[in-house]
């Protein structure tokens, strides 16, 4: 699949530019992705008033100096301290392009860290030992999670209140686990996709965004639907997989289908969002991941 691929020979070697344009190609195939069950796209909003496709673009040009900008920091090994202020400038960005709408602060923070893991690992001196080049998840597991844990909580942001709410980890925890759902549901999920449907790049991430929704217990659904809401959109999800997923001579009719009926209850995904742009990178920069 074309869209794996980072333009680089040398991952290892390639630039904080390379790895900020790449974040932000990632940001554009999450948002060219349709039927996304209640997120925006290309072809409609969602179950969003408030933002839209030209929105989401503007912001994911607005970030993309902070990704490299992260990138750099990586190689240089800085602290979590220093990422984290990177973060706040990137989010000051994204609400100047946007008039205030929250676009893309989850992305900012978990693909962020996973560009600041691509920079360390270009300046690892274990990358002359193919055997010993640990993944980006490991990487941002290894060199930050202790102080993402307990790092500064944002006390405003609808994430952190349904997490409290509901008693789930959300971002952060996602984080510090070395985005375990990446690289055990998205990735692979993207891999199983290329052998139901070979060629088809939409429909593979149509299919990692259908099973991320399944795993994730994503504080987007319980702020918008609480346990109900999420509930529904994980059932909806699952059973779309189950009748074969992308798989399946009627896919686009079923994913249409559940889109249709996250909208009408104003459900929206929006870390299983997050989640598909963070695997489609992943799966680039870790390319033996999920086989």
């Amino acid at each position: 699949m074309s869209d794996l691929h980072v333009a680089v020979e040398d991952q290892l070697g390639v630039s904080a530019g390379a790895i900020a344009s790449y974040a932000e190609h990632c940001l554009r195939l999450e948002l060219d992705t349709w039927p996304k069950p209640g997120l925006v796209s290309l072809l409609d909003n969602g179950s969003h008033d408030d933002m839209d496709a030209s929105m989401f673009m503007r912001s994911a040009a607005a970030i993309r100096p902070y990704f490299a900008e992260l990138a750099r920091a990586g190689a240089a090994q800085a602290s979590m301290s220093v990422l984290r202020r990177i973060g706040l400038r990137a989010e000051r960005a994204m609400l100047a392009a946007t008039g205030g709408v929250n676009t893309h602060r989850g992305a900012i923070f978990g693909l962020g860290l996973l560009c600041a893991a691509a920079g360390s690992r270009s300046t690892d001196g274990s990358r002359a030992d193919s055997c010993a080049i640990p993944t980006l998840g490991e990487l941002v597991s290894r060199n930050w999670s202790a102080d993402i844990l307990a790092g500064p909580r944002p006390t405003n942001s609808h994430g952190e209140i349904a997490g409290r709410r509901y008693g789930v980890g959300g971002a952060r925890h996602e984080a510090a686990s070395g985005f375990a759902n990446v690289y055990r549901i998205g990735v692979p999920a993207l891999r199983e996709a290329e052998v139901l449907r070979p060629g088809d790049a939409m429909a593979a991430r149509v299919h990692a965004c259908f099973a991320l929704i399944t795993a994730v217990d994503d504080t987007n659904l319980l702020h918008r639907g609480g346990e109900t809401g999420l509930a529904f959109a994980q059932r909806t999800a699952s059973h779309f997989l189950a009748s074969g997923g992308v798989g399946a001579p009627d896919w686009l009719e079923r994913a249409t289908s559940a889109h249709r009926a996250f909208v009408a209850r104003r459900l929206s995904p929006g870390g299983a969002a997050d989640l598909l742009a963070m695997s489609l990178f992943a799966a680039a920069f870790d390319p033996d991941a999920g086989t």
